[in-house]
């Protein structure tokens, strides 16, 4: 495994090329919408509770649009992770990238780099991994099943035609 870039090769263009990024399902829009539908119940319930004499009941209420709010943050920063995986004609290489924007890079042949794909009868894809020289190397762990199935595929395609064309 190394980090840095890549061994360029004698010809850069990719035989496959792909970039994963989690899915996030709420829009920024979405976010406000949900954040202020919280807020209202929270000041309605609190009022209520204020007026029958309960207001310490008033800053759970508070807490608990704090905690939301937090729980949604840390879900945004951890969509910002991703993974870029290429194929050429003498080389595969993955960089990953985490949330916090630091990054990590490794290169295998793809003559000798194998694909592992996990399967559960009921679910589907549930792993896949690149395996070479007695090493394995988790790639889309964030993707869905059905993603899985559909990016293992390409990528199983794309290391036959690697391992097909003649190393330059």
């Amino acid at each position: 495994m190394t980090s840095g870039n890549a061994i360029a090769g004698a010809d850069d263009r990719p035989i496959f090329s792909a970039r994963l990024t989690p899915h996030r399902s709420l829009s920024p829009t979405g976010f406000m919408l949900v954040m202020l539908a919280l807020v209202s119940c929270s000041f309605t319930a609190g009022l209520a509770f204020w007026m029958m004499g309960a207001w310490p009941v008033v800053g759970f209420f508070g807490l608990d649009i704090l905690l939301v709010q937090l729980a949604f943050r840390l879900n945004y920063r951890a969509a910002r992770a991703s993974e870029e995986v290429n194929v050429y004609a003498d080389r595969l290489t993955v960089r990953r990238t985490k949330p916090n924007g630091k990054w990590s890079e490794f290169s295998l042949n793809p003559y000798w780099a194998r694909l592992a794909v996990d399967r559960h009868p009921e679910i589907g894809v549930t792993g896949v991994n690149l395996t070479s020289h007695g090493h394995s190397y988790p790639i889309a762990a964030f993707l869905g099943p059905h993603e899985r199935e559909s990016f293992a595929a390409a990528l199983g395609k794309a290391l036959a035609e690697a391992r097909a064309e003649p190393a330059q």
